[in-house]
């Protein structure tokens, strides 16, 4: 769920993410109220600006040309007025597109070779003591157009915003032919000649308008999708902006608030540890996330009861095939025979501390063993449980590898004879079953969980290649390279020209 080339493709990559604090003008200030961080680097930006034409055509194609009124006093032919009505475009075609990234002030943007040929109505009249006519006749203009957009990024209402305001056109042919014919006589060449000037100034007008009209109707979009991204049930990111972009020649890089929304209750960062130096510029994409993010994210999926898991009697049966070096009390042998169901859940929030061995999650869990149609259970448990969580994606599937540090428990009881475990091998049974049964099976379904919450939200189709997540110490690292989701050109394209 930070940086532009196009203006409005690489806004999708900065608000990918998101502090009751304003935006700061000053990234370093701005830093300790930073969630999460993204980087586009120089690669990045050159795969982004190959789809920029498909930007470039849809703001010419979606200009609305108002009709134009003028008129000319001419010696022996005497005032010339005149009307150019129901302009449109046709047979558009763009060369190529270049794009450049100037530290410290924005993003210099070329399109070349933009040919078209314009048609409309033209109304005239002309009239002297030798003569005096009005009529109306087709007219065609053909164009060929350089176009150029120094877009520059800052903060606006909350979110990344490129002021495409600095844009202009080259114009290296501009001919106008009226009813078609391609070579007029005298009194249309000299219109031709005055009316073109005028023609020139209401495209560059038009087309430089769409841009921006585009770059607004870009930022709702994106801001739409990120939110998407980002919001699950009554759980959502604030993904507004603390500082504005930073652009040096090798990369784009925007800062963002990363506050989690649960409850009309918003969490707040002050003491991130971000510095751009804990970022390369060896991947295209970099997101940068700091525990301060993750963490009332857990806490937040913790109170809405997410981590809780019920297993039953023929996969219990399953998963206890499991070698243990403890004996199975009798009492849970028996009840794996009278379909058991296991029903555990979190009994506090997870906490989150990484590290450059990984991301370390303590958590308090609980545990109920029910036997047969027993309201009462058999068995129930609570435990502490600290371990070691490495990150991978591979294959559009996210995977977490455990390892456990430290498992206690705290309390083991079994309610149906009103009696406290005290029984040193019955609590080392528990234990153990926890680190070697437990906890495999609760991160093999929090990995299918994520995958399909991922994949509920759309990352599946986004063309990540050779993801890494790289755990540092109060924070994490995805490094990555891409291919620009062609969807998502296609959705804001079909939501441009509605």
């Amino acid at each position: 769920m930070p940086c532009d080339v196009s203006p409005r493709l690489l806004l999708l990559i900065f608000t990918m993410f998101g502090m009751a604090h304003s935006c700061l003008q000053d990234p370093v200030s701005a830093y300790r109220f930073t969630g999460t961080v993204c980087r586009l680097t120089y690669p990045a930006a050159a795969v982004l600006n190959e789809k920029t034409t498909k930007v470039i055509e849809a703001a010419f194609q979606h200009a609305r040309y108002p009709s134009m009124q003028g008129e000319k006093s001419l010696l022996f032919v005497g005032k010339i007025s005149y009307g150019l009505d129901n302009l449109e475009i046709h047979n558009l075609s763009i060369g190529r597109s270049a794009f450049e990234l100037l530290p410290g002030k924005g993003i210099a943007l070329e399109i070349s070779n933009v040919s078209a040929v314009f048609r409309g109505t033209l109304k005239y009249g002309y009239g002297s003591w030798l003569v005096n006519v009005a009529q109306a006749i087709d007219l065609e203009i053909e164009s060929q157009i350089d176009l150029g957009i120094k877009p520059k990024l800052y903060c606006g209402k909350g979110k990344v915003a490129a002021d495409t305001s600095d844009c202009y056109l080259t114009f290296h042919k501009l001919r106008l032919h009226l009813q078609g014919d391609k070579e007029p006589n005298w009194l249309k060449r000299v219109f031709t000649d005055f009316i073109t000037f005028t023609v020139k100034l209401v495209i560059k007008g038009q087309i430089c308008k769409e841009i921006n009209k585009l770059a607004d109707i870009m930022a709702e979009f994106i801001q739409d999708t990120a939110a998407h991204l980002l919001s699950d049930g009554g759980i959502s990111v604030d993904i507004g902006v603390t500082a504005p972009p930073v652009i040096t020649a090798n990369y784009i890089e925007s800062y963002h608030k990363g506050l989690t929304n649960y409850r009309n209750v918003t969490s707040v960062i002050s003491d991130s540890v971000f510095h751009p130096s804990q970022l390369t510029e060896n991947k295209m994409l970099y997101f940068w996330f700091s525990d301060q993010f993750f963490n009332p994210l857990i806490a937040a999926a913790h109170e809405d009861g997410r981590f809780q898991l019920n297993i039953s009697s023929e996969e219990l049966t399953e998963l206890f095939k499991t070698s243990l070096s403890s004996v199975m009390p009798e009492y849970i042998e028996k009840c794996l025979i009278d379909s058991a169901e296991l029903r555990v859940w979190s009994s506090s929030a997870p906490f989150l501390n990484t590290s450059t061995t990984g991301s370390r999650v303590s958590a308090q869990a609980s545990g109920e063993l029910h036997c047969g149609n027993q309201g009462t259970p058999a068995l129930f448990f609570q435990t502490n449980v600290s371990i070691d969580i490495t990150v991978s994606y591979t294959d559009k599937k996210l995977f977490l590898h455990g390892t456990p540090k430290e498992i206690s428990v705290l309390r083991a009881e079994q309610p149906s004879q009103n009696t406290m475990l005290q029984d040193d091998s019955q609590l080392q049974f528990i234990r153990e079953a926890v680190e070697r049964i437990g906890i495999p099976k609760v991160l093999s379904v929090l990995e299918v969980e994520i995958t399909r919450l991922m994949d509920k939200q759309g990352v599946n189709l986004f063309d990540i290649i050779d993801p890494e997540v790289l755990p540092q110490d109060g924070f994490l690292v995805t490094q990555m390279d891409f291919g620009f989701p062609h969807h998502l050109l296609v959705d804001f394209l079909k939501k441009t020209l509605q």
